[in-house]
């Protein structure tokens, strides 16, 4: 049984210590929160993540999950510390490392023996050596640590499934050693290991959250432009990602990402490229078209009511995505804003993620549930593709609402299916918002080349 500490108990904290307590470690959560920790000895968890709660009741109860508020206590057995404190974001993008500062400290002052220090926070490239800079700065008597980076790679409401199923554990650094007595802790998860440097593991983050972000925002560019030309995003997204080389995943169209990885790692990664000298065009435009997509919800309804002064309009979902209660840049909250700026009224519903929403969403009313939603609404928007909103009574909907208009900004509705029923309905990237769906490419049949049924020369490129 290895012994491990883990500082922070917010979202990858907790996941990280129930996840190795589940493997059989003796894990102390240790947090400075003694209201989070009091909470957790009661069974109340920080988060809302599936499987999370009986996870941590389990272990506890076997005595392998304990929590605390003091470094002492924490620190008595660890060979181990995880540090997954919050890294946000400052004024200019970067990342405000101010936690992992305080945790170094703290750790160095009150370590009595030699320790392995692993970053699990996302944190800028050059965070492990500054880390050892400063342990070794506050340590009273100097004993040995090494500092190893172990990125996390934890989607939010799947989060327990992808520790114990990861595609790959990346480890970085100095000390091979080090790494290597980490690596032995991630060996009952069966995944490849990747052991590289501090600062190439650390740019591993955000390179894939940066990638994800690429695609996501790349699809609602192309979502864009279907839109002007009578395709089908959703049909486009499923013929791409055919190809090996592209793949389904991150090609779903609509408002944009959100949550408190994409928006934060995508705007500190090109934080640090400028500071360095650096052009990152891309990036920029990522964030560009993602706040883009935002307005778009908003432009949408403007199109079809009018002047918004006055109307009621209702947001089907708050959190960024399903099976969470994460608002953190959610895209629910910018909608929201831009609405009321206009002289709406604003309701929603969210299945979870309420109680966080009426700390964030002042002016905002909240509905028990989706029909209560739509009572006297002007318009809807779907705003997260909970599997409940997939399948409600569409007529009960429309019977509720003043006028029967609904913006889906995830696309979870059939177009047709909801033209059908009387309503009127705006999807993104969805043909049928410019053009009949049987729309021609070619302005007219005697325009359109003639192949004689044989595929054209290019083709296939």
């Amino acid at each position: 049984m290895r012994e491990i500490c883990v500082v922070g108990v917010g979202y990858v904290g907790i996941v990280t210590a129930a996840c190795f307590a589940d493997l059989g470690n003796r894990v102390v959560g240790l947090d400075i929160s003694e209201e989070k920790i009091k909470n957790l000895k009661k069974g109340i968890m920080p988060i809302y993540e599936p499987g999370l709660k009986d996870m941590v009741d389990r272990n506890m109860s076997a005595g392998r999950l304990v929590f605390t508020t003091s470094y002492e206590e924490g620190l008595k057995e660890a060979d181990f510390v995880f540090i997954c404190v919050g890294t946000p974001e400052g004024v200019d993008g970067e990342a405000d490392l101010q936690y992992v500062r305080e945790s170094a400290i703290a750790v160095a002052e009150t370590m009595h023996k030699p320790l392995t220090i692993i970053n699990k926070s996302t944190v800028p490239v050059g965070t492990g050596d500054w880390v050892s800079d400063i342990m070794r700065q506050h340590q009273p008597t100097p004993i040995k640590f090494s500092v190893v980076s172990c990125p996390e790679f934890l989607r939010e409401g799947s989060a327990l499934a992808d520790f114990l199923n990861p595609d790959r554990t990346v480890l970085g650094s100095l000390d091979r050693e080090a790494a290597n007595r980490v690596a032995e802790l991630h060996l009952p998860l069966r995944a490849p290991i990747v052991v590289t440097d501090l600062r190439t593991a650390e740019m591993i983050k955000y390179a894939s959250n940066a990638f994800l972000a690429t695609r996501i925002s790349f699809i609602n560019e192309i979502a864009n432009i279907c839109e002007a030309l009578g395709a089908d995003v959703k049909e486009v997204a499923q013929g791409m990602g055919y190809d090996k080389r592209i793949g389904h995943y991150f090609l779903d169209a609509g408002v944009g990402y959100g949550g408190s990885c994409f928006p934060k790692d995508v705007k500190a990664l090109s934080y640090m490229a400028q500071v360095h000298g650096r052009h990152p065009q891309l990036l920029h435009a990522v964030m560009e078209i993602n706040n883009y997509q935002r307005r778009q919800a908003v432009l949408k309804l403007r199109d079809l009511l009018g002047n918004l002064s006055g109307k009621t309009v209702g947001l089907l979902g708050l959190a960024f995505k399903p099976n969470t209660d994460d608002l953190r840049d959610a895209p629910s909250i910018s909608i929201a804003r831009m609405l009321q700026s206009e002289g709406a009224s604003v309701r929603a519903y969210d299945p979870v993620a309420m109680d966080h929403a009426q700390n964030v969403m002042p002016g905002v009313a909240f509905a028990k549930d989706a029909y209560g939603l739509a009572e006297g609404c002007d318009a809807l928007v779907v705003v997260t593709d909970w599997n409940e909103f997939k399948q409600l009574d569409m007529s009960r909907v429309k019977a509720a609402m003043k006028q029967p208009v609904v913006v889906d900004g995830r696309n979870i509705y059939n177009p047709e299916r909801m033209q059908q029923m009387g309503f009127t309905y705006q999807a993104f990237g969805r043909g049928i918002n410019a053009h009949p769906r049987a729309a021609q490419a070619w302005p007219s049949a005697e325009s359109a080349p003639a192949t004689d049924g044989k595929v054209p020369e290019g083709a296939d490129d």
